[in-house]
């Protein structure tokens, strides 16, 4: 997998540099009480969402420059394990990443793919938008254009948006009948344990936004015609269904936070700590990983000294 040009060092430094920028990031990222991004960010039982402050920023004590120092400090050493996860399937591992990316309208997750997904190899990302079902996935269950896009050996798939849509909008708006839409959390269940014990790492994140953040940023959008793009009339459709969606957030949250795909939620009124916390996130399970470059199978010295010779 070819590299980015500014990122060329060799192999050695790329060891070494991992360790520093490790460090780096520590030095810049000041933390609070909880072991790990982790441990401060995992809906664990009894979790309930309405007493998180979508403005709070666990695990994190420091301001908005730090937040963002600390997320540049921290790309050199995704980079170097994004590429070790490509190299590892190389040599014929299957280990796998698959973040997943929920949050209501304008909670950020575009910010989350361009300063963090896009901080590695595009080459070693896929990367797909779930938008409504076409006529040719909905004669197919739920999980069809889901299985369709995993990710391959080596790769970090993302899924803006998810299955997780099959219970929070078709809930909400009574697409399917409730006994049909209830029977996913436990198919959901069932497909990501299987996830995980092919060696794909599910990273379940919600982006946790308050309805006072939405409505400044929808009035954002409105205002500069440089974001009216971004704008969708159906948008404030949606926020009518405020309630009936963290009702539908707050159920996915207590019936698929499980042992092998727990799910993660990021307070996220402000972006850069989102961002940050989604990098963090990232990064501590690619570390879990216990990553390593494959050994050559020729003989180094050798291939060393026929090309000294040429």
């Amino acid at each position: 997998m070819g590299k980015k040009s500014k990122k060329s060092a060799g192999t050695k430094d790329k060891v070494k540099g991992k360790d520093k920028s490790r460090d780096k990031a520590k030095k810049a990222s000041p933390e609070t009480s909880a072991s790990s991004w982790t441990e401060a960010l995992r809906a664990k039982d009894g979790f309930v969402l309405a007493d998180l402050d979508p403005r709070a920023t666990p695990h994190f004590g420091g301001d908005k420059q730090e937040g963002k120092d600390a997320l540049a400090a921290a790309d050199e050493e995704l980079d170097t394990l994004q590429e070790q996860l490509y190299a590892e399937s190389k040599a014929g591992g299957r280990k796998r990443v698959l973040l997943v990316v929920q949050g209501m309208d304008t909670s950020g997750k575009g910010g989350i793919m361009r300063h963090v997904v896009g901080a590695v190899d595009p080459q070693g990302v896929e990367l797909t938008a779930f938008k409504a079902p076409t006529a040719e996935e909905k004669k197919h269950p739920f999980l069809w254009r889901i299985r369709k896009a995993l990710p391959g050996p080596g790769m970090i798939g993302v899924f803006d948006r998810s299955h997780y849509e099959d219970v929070l909008i078709v809930r909400v708006h009574d697409l399917v009948p409730p006994g049909q839409w209830k029977r996913r959390y436990a198919t959901i269940n069932a497909f990501e344990e299987k996830l995980a014990a092919d060696d794909v790492t599910v990273i379940k994140v919600m982006l946790h936004i308050s309805a006072e953040e939405q409505k400044e940023r929808l009035a954002e959008r409105l205002e500069r015609p440089d974001k009216h793009w971004k704008f969708n009339p159906g948008d404030l459709d949606e926020r009518a269904y405020w309630d009936d969606y963290q009702e539908a957030y707050q159920a996915l949250l207590e019936r698929c936070s499980t042992e092998h795909a727990p799910w993660f939620v990021v307070p996220a009124d402000r972006k850069w700590y989102a961002r940050l916390a989604v990098q963090q996130l990232l990064l501590e399970h690619l570390r879990g990983l216990d990553l390593a470059w494959p050994e050559a199978d020729f003989d180094v010295a050798e291939q060393q000294e026929r090309l000294a010779d040429l």
